[in-house]
Order: C-alpha cells, then structure tokens, then sequence
C-alpha cells in the first residue's frame, strides 16, 4: 500500500510515519508534503498513492484548496487538532477525521476502515471493474480544441501522433506530422489521456502507440522508436528508467 502524507509539522509527519510502519509493514511512505501547492503538483504525477493522510491546516492555506483545483480521486484520511471542518471534510474523499495527537488505536480503526471500503489491490476483478467504471465516466480525454490563429479545430486522441516539448513549449503533433501548441504540461496530459494508448517514453514526450513503427536496442538498457509518417526519420529515445514498464504496456 503506498501512501502520501500532506502534512506541514514535521512531528506530527514523523509520528504518523512511524506508526504507519509500526502498524503494517508493507506499507511505503511515498513521501511527505507541506504546502497545498506542493501537493497540486504531486498528485498530479504518476503513479497516484492508494491513500492521503491529510492535515487541513497547511502553510499556504486549507488543503481544500486541493480538491477545488485538481480531480482527487484517492481517499483520504484528514488528521487536525480541530473539528471544526468535519462536514467540509466529508464532502471529498474523506474515509475518516483524526484528530491530534492521533493514537495508534484510532489509526489501527481508519486504516482498517479504508481497506475494507477502498483497497482493493488482492482482488483483480474490482480493479478491473474499477477500470471499467472510469472508462464508462470519460475519464480520459477524447479530443483536444486547438487554436490556429482566430479559427479553432477539434484534435481528435486517436489522431494524435505524440506530445513533445520544443523551446518549454507542450505541442501535439498528427500522424501527418502537424505540430499545434496546447496548454497543458505533460503531467497534466499523463492524468487525462488513456493509458492504455499513451504512454510517457521521457521527461519531453508522450507516444501514442498506434504511431510507433519499429523499436530498435539503444545501448544496453534503452530502446530508439521510429514513429509512423515522420519524414525527418527523428529518433524517440524510452529513457533507461521507463524501459522495463514501456515493454510490458506494449506487450499488453
């Protein structure tokens, strides 16, 4: 079970920390953050934590901030020395409210409660029916809107070629080997297009596999991709750390 910790008092993160590994020890930390935009750009990166534990009061402002600028679709347990937002709390993702100094009695309780209402990672079926139901919601975008001068034109995802980044620019390019520019970074893109078409090949681009003509070994531990209808014959480098989950998703 991985887990995040936002939390901006670093003996209560300690604490939590300690009796999260005390409790269950395949538990892994994935790490702590103290600001409400610290964690907006965390959980907007892959891959996402099975759990939050969340305080609400944070240096820059009330971590339902979060939820009113980004989708959060983990639950969350909030921790807090008040009670005061219990209601507000419980109209996200809240599985449960700790109060401070949290006990190990009343974590033993919310952690149990999540599995038994969230955590599903034993049973292969309800991930599979949980992927079904994101899918039937629209959860991955379908086509962009791209402005081209003062006129606009619709950019259907399975149109896409790749997103790449030129001069800190994000662009898309088609299988007729058009750039346009979009707004979105690619993090952003990694949350909406369908992972099961799109994948992140570097910290510059993102491939769509239907434009992927031939793959060829790169050095000992990298992999080069030619994409379909690219004149120049450019080279698509899969970085020596995403080669190993690059050759599973294309071996779906």
């Amino acid at each position: 079970m991985n887990i995040l910790i936002v939390e901006n008092e670093t003996p209560a993160a300690d604490k939590i920390v300690q009796l999260l590994e005390k409790i269950d020890k395949s538990i892994t930390v994935l790490g702590v953050v103290e600001t409400v935009e610290e964690a907006i750009n965390r959980l907007q990166m892959k891959p996402q934590p099975d759990l939050i534990f969340m305080d609400i009061q944070l240096d820059d402002g009330l971590c339902f901030e979060i939820f009113e600028t980004i989708s959060v679709d983990t639950p969350v347990i909030f921790t807090t020395a008040y009670d005061e937002y219990t209601l507000k709390a419980f109209k996200v993702n809240s599985v449960d409210y700790l109060l401070k100094p949290i006990d190990e009695e009343a974590l033993v309780s919310a952690l149990s409660k999540f599995k038994k209402l969230y955590y599903v990672d034993k049973d292969p079926f309800k991930r599979d029916f949980k992927q079904l139901i994101n899918e039937f919601r629209n959860q991955y975008k379908s086509r962009f809107l791209i402005k081209i001068g003062n006129k606009y034109k619709s950019v259907p995802a399975k149109e896409i070629s790749h997103f790449h980044i030129s001069e800190r620019n994000v662009f898309l390019c088609d299988f007729l080997s058009k750039d346009y520019g979009v707004d979105y970074s690619l993090e952003q893109l990694q949350t909406i297009l369908d992972p099961r078409k799109f994948f992140r090949i570097n910290r510059e681009c993102i491939i769509n596999i239907d434009a992927i003509a031939l793959m060829y070994s790169y050095s000992s531990s990298r992999l080069q991709l030619t994409l379909k209808n690219k004149e120049t014959g450019d080279l698509y480098v899969v970085s020596r750390e995403k080669v190993a989950d690059f050759k599973k998703w294309v071996d779906k």
